[in-house]
């Protein structure tokens, strides 16, 4: 028993070329804006600001995720082989949540800054922090598609069969590995449902404004830290670990840190959230 990966990557409707890749991160971005109007709406606000918001954050997020990609794995693209051209080609894979989350974290700050907005930039944050969880697990998806970014060999019955031409180097002799896309959209469904529907987590991280969006921040990267030990995918290494690792432990503590010093020394200027389901 084993999970299939797709005979193909791609659909071609006459002269257009759709990438399955590219169709999950809409998706998933089309599911985050309409969980965030909503969110947003009950919040207090106008939900038509979303739309306004997300006009602007999205490309800054697939900008930042890409350009933290391509910093972090330079080689494939302006290595001794490299393709620089290949790091405009985003339907190919290869998207940095840390450099998404923070171009778009950035770009929504300044429009609330600057403009005129229903909520604070705090508020707007804790709004979106479960549908960016959401967007994440459907966009997941498109690894798969490109049977990519799977981890370490397993005969676990769930695991996922790649075929020899996807297999890296000393790896040929494996059939099936850790579906890792697989285990994070299921770990992001997760903390998206805790952020959403758990009565007394919600009613703690929401007390003060830019508790969820911390909660979001931690949640995910206490995932990510496992999952992504699990990967065998080509990556660079500090001290023999996965820089992604690195990252993903740092901004976990950090976060996490956050979250427990909001909640022990609350700041009584800062007016709490409408309750948001």
């Amino acid at each position: 028993m084993s999970l299939p990966t797709p005979t193909s990557s791609l659909i071609e409707v006459g002269p257009l070329t759709i990438h399955y890749y590219a169709l999950c991160i809409l998706l998933g971005i089309a599911a985050a804006i309409v969980i965030s109007r909503g969110r947003y709406r009950r919040a207090g606000g106008n939900p038509d600001e979303i739309n306004q918001l997300a006009a602007y954050a999205i490309p800054a997020g697939i900008i930042g995720g890409r350009a933290y990609h391509v910093i972090t794995s330079p080689d494939a693209y302006f290595g001794a082989n490299g393709r620089p051209l290949d790091a405009v080609k985003i339907w190919q894979g290869g998207m940095g949540i840390w450099g998404a989350i923070a171009l778009g974290s950035l770009t929504v700050w300044l429009l609330i800054k600057r403009g005129n907005y229903s909520l604070t930039f705090l508020i707007v944050a804790d709004v979106l922090a479960p549908g960016l969880l959401i967007a994440q697990a459907i966009g997941r998806w498109g690894n798969w598609f490109n049977a990519e970014l799977f981890g370490s060999p397993t005969s676990l019955p769930w695991g996922l069969s790649i075929p020899p031409s996807a297999r890296p180097d000393g790896f040929q002799s494996f059939a099936t590995f850790h579906p890792t896309f697989l285990y994070e959209s299921l770990w992001c469904l997760l903390a998206a449902l805790l952020l959403l529907r758990s009565g007394r987590l919600q009613n703690w991280i929401t007390r003060l404004p830019g508790q969820t969006f911390l909660a979001y921040i931690s949640l995910y990267t206490l995932g990510r830290l496992w999952i992504e030990a699990l990967r065998i995918d080509s990556a660079h290494h500090l001290f023999g670990v996965r820089i992604n690792i690195f990252v993903a432990l740092v901004i976990c503590i950090a976060s996490t840190t956050a979250l427990l010093r909001r909640r022990r020394f609350p700041n009584p200027a800062n007016p709490a959230p409408a309750q948001q389901d």
